[in-house]
This record gives C-alpha cells, sequence and structure tokens, in this order.
C-alpha cells in the first residue's frame, strides 16, 4: 500500500503552530492534507504527529475531520515514519511536510510513476544542492 505521511507539530520555532494557522478559513494543515488525497497514486494520507500534548490540537484535528493519524516520537522522526508506516502496513512512504499547503497532487504521482518505473529505493525531485521545484512541491519517495 502507498501512502503519504505528512509530519506535522505544533512546536515551529520560527512560526509556531503554524500547521494550524489559518488560509482561507481552514487550517494549513487542512489544505496540505486536501491536496494530498487528490494524488491518484496514494491509496491514504495520514498525518504523523508526536506525543506531546501540543500537539493534541492536530490529534484532534485529524480526528474530527476523519484524516489518518500516528502519534510517536518528538525527537526521533525517523522512528515515527517507520511506526507510521508500520502501523498502516504502507510498502511505499511518500514524505510530505504540514507546511506545504500548495503541494501538487500531479507532481506526487510523476514522482511515484518514476519509482515504480526505476525500480529504486529512494526517489526525490529536490537534487541535492539546487532547488529543482519551488518548496512545497518538493516529492520524497
Amino acid at each position: 500500500m502507498t501512502g503519504i505521511i505528512i509530519q506535522a507539530r505544533m512546536g515551529s520555532t520560527r512560526l509556531p503552530e503554524k500547521v494550524m494557522k489559518d488560509l482561507s478559513e481552514k487550517p494549513s494543515l487542512w489544505h496540505t492534507v486536501e491536496r494530498c488525497r487528490k494524488s491518484k497514486k496514494a491509496d491514504i494520507v495520514i498525518v504523523a504527529t508526536t506525543t506531546e500534548s501540543a500537539d493534541d490540537k492536530i490529534a484532534n484535528f485529524c480526528e474530527e475531520n476523519r484524516i489518518a493519524c500516528y502519534r510517536g516520537s518528538l525527537k526521533d522522526v525517523l522512528d515515527r515514519f517507520y511506526e507510521t508506516a508500520s502501523k498502516f502496513k504502507l510498502t511505499t512512504i511518500i514524505r510530505a511536510n504540514s507546511d506545504c499547503p500548495l503541494i501538487d497532487p500531479e507532481t506526487i504521482d510523476r514522482c511515484v510513476e518514476e519509482f515504480e518505473k526505476l525500480g529504486v529505493d529512494y526517489i526525490s525531485n529536490v537534487v541535492p544542492g539546487e532547488r529543482t521545484f519551488p518548496r512545497g512541491l518538493d516529492c520524497e519517495i
């Protein structure tokens, strides 16, 4: 199963609580989830947040909006991804950031198509050291 895991937490240092800031009367996270849900190649969209009490707001938002959610380690992001993928039995993981409300579902699908065609372990549309796509349109599988 192919899943998009959106990492989200309230503890941003530059703009605290940015994932829940309103954009067009909806939290930024809602826009990110909805755009990811438009991917034709993903079977599920999951928000991976932390067990910190500050992130209860994210977990409650997910529950109220029927968005799959997993809560894990604050400090060990890799473990949070691993545990999310394990719980939802994902075989392919697409990584998305919660602060990308304009993420492009067509770009996600093109990345998945290339990933499947090439049979590689990892693919990204960002070349290290270069900005090949505008921020928010990055795709890592």
